[in-house]
């Protein structure tokens, strides 16, 4: 069991973060144990075809066999939410020797795998090498693997933390603490966490916690250091509902939006046209089109450009990507 002992300094300094690193090092445990992470297994899939299998040894090297992740790699987050490059930067200083005690720790009590040996070599050199592959490795992966689904993985954590930071406003640590897994225990200023590998208690001195929700996550997921000052990745909320396909286009929701004079001028744009001809297509005035196109230009669905005399009007680029998911691309 490990513990943070949190003052009020502490719980006063109890801040949410999204970390995209500690994104990606969660989700290499997924690669790692796909039993324990029965939800990703479409994702766990696509990924492994997509990468470079050159790259697998030393990507499943990151994770010990108890699946522990070296704490070099999970960097505390300062902001709400860094950046991976920024995050990168960070590891990019670690020291050496900080490195090589990581990555023993995360394997003990095994040697480490072939993959990480330079760790092992004498010398800051070897290790140095190594942190700089790690880190190549780590930003290529993000590309193939995360990146493209960065977008709904953000917005999952980022409804978990809203929904969380409203229960510490409304009631306090003890009902933010008791939601988050049932590994976790609240009681006299401490949160322990349970079924863990390690045992020590960590004192927050003033320091903080730090809580990273995560979708790759299956249990709550402290530092492997009593050094490290208290932070926890936790298992979010919405994790199932990440990879639910998105619901077919409704064709009737852009007239339900827009009306259905100013639809079905959006889909007549989709060439060039005078006010002149669209009020004749429509069978309308044209001061009625001129009208509904004042609107559409104001809000930027519509682009207008001169051609002599003429005023041609068609749909911009955000109209195209309305009318597309409205079930209609065509004019």
């Amino acid at each position: 069991m490990i513990s943070f002992r949190l003052g009020v300094d502490d719980l006063a300094d109890t801040r949410f973060a999204i970390s995209p690193l500690g994104e990606l090092m969660e989700s290499l445990r997924v690669l790692r144990a796909p039993a324990l992470h029965p939800l990703h297994r479409g994702w766990r899939r696509s990924a492994l075809a997509a990468l470079d299998p050159a790259d697998l040894p030393l990507l499943a090297a990151l994770v010990g066999p108890a699946l522990a992740l070296p704490d070099f790699l999970t960097p505390r987050p300062i902001g709400h939410a860094s950046t991976l490059a920024e995050e990168l930067t960070v590891v990019r200083a670690t020291p050496p020797e900080v490195v090589r005690r990581d990555l023993r720790a995360a394997h003990a009590p095994c040697p480490l795998p072939g993959a990480l040996r330079r760790a092992d070599a004498p010398g800051d050199g070897p290790v140095l090498e190594l942190l700089d592959a790690v880190c190549s490795l780590l930003h290529r992966y993000w590309q193939t693997a995360l990146l493209p689904h960065w977008p709904r993985i953000r917005l999952v954590l980022e409804a978990d933390i809203t929904h969380r930071a409203g229960l510490l406003a409304t009631g306090g640590a003890r009902s933010l603490f008791s939601g988050l897994h049932p590994n976790l225990g609240w009681h006299n200023g401490v949160l322990t966490i349970d079924k863990m590998i390690g045992r020590h208690a960590v004192d927050g001195a003033g320091r903080g916690l730090r809580l990273v929700p995560s979708v790759f996550a299956h249990k709550p997921a402290p530092p492997i250091s009593a050094a490290a000052p208290p932070m926890l990745a936790y298992p979010g909320r919405g994790t199932a509902t990440l990879w639910e396909p998105e619901p077919a286009p409704d064709a009737s929701a852009l007239t339900a939006l827009f009306g259905a004079p100013r639809t079905t001028l959006l889909r007549l744009l989709a060439e060039p046209l005078p006010t002149v001809e669209l009020a004749r297509r429509l069978g309308v005035t044209p001061s009625a089109v001129s009208q509904h196109l004042r609107i559409l230009h104001a809000t930027g669905l519509v682009t207008r450009a001169r051609d002599g005399r003429r005023v041609l009007y068609r749909r911009s680029g955000l109209a195209e990507r309305l009318v597309a998911g409205g079930g209609d691309a065509g004019g």
